[in-house]
């Protein structure tokens, strides 16, 4: 599935991205090292982290898309430095397992 097509079902905010990256599995987390160092190439990260680190660690995995869940809005310097890298930024007003629950729905 697409980031895109993620969106479109799951009905996420594009704040930035081509979406057109292929999601090759998921990864759920807010630390940051400890994502860095479990997450996959390809994954969608579902996070609530929402600041300029959160690029670094999406560029870093070559991630498919980023989901900040619980409303969380990426601050001025996440979304510049994303629009810049073309990182894929989504979000949704549900909370993290909410969210899980749904990408497990359409994926099952």
């Amino acid at each position: 599935m697409k980031a895109k097509e993620l969106a479109d079902k799951l009905g996420l905010k594009v704040f930035c991205g081509d979406c057109e990256c292929e999601i090759t599995g998921y990864y759920v987390g807010d630390l940051l090292s400890w994502v860095m160092g479990r997450a996959d190439e390809g994954n969608c990260w579902i996070t609530i982290m929402n600041n300029l680190n959160v690029c670094a660690v999406a560029k870093l995995l070559s991630f498919s898309c980023v989901v900040l869940c619980e409303k969380v809005l990426p601050d001025e310097k996440l979304l510049e430095k994303a629009k810049a890298q073309n990182i894929t930024l989504l979000g949704s007003d549900d909370a993290v397992f909410a969210t899980c629950k749904a990408i497990c729905d359409l994926n099952c």
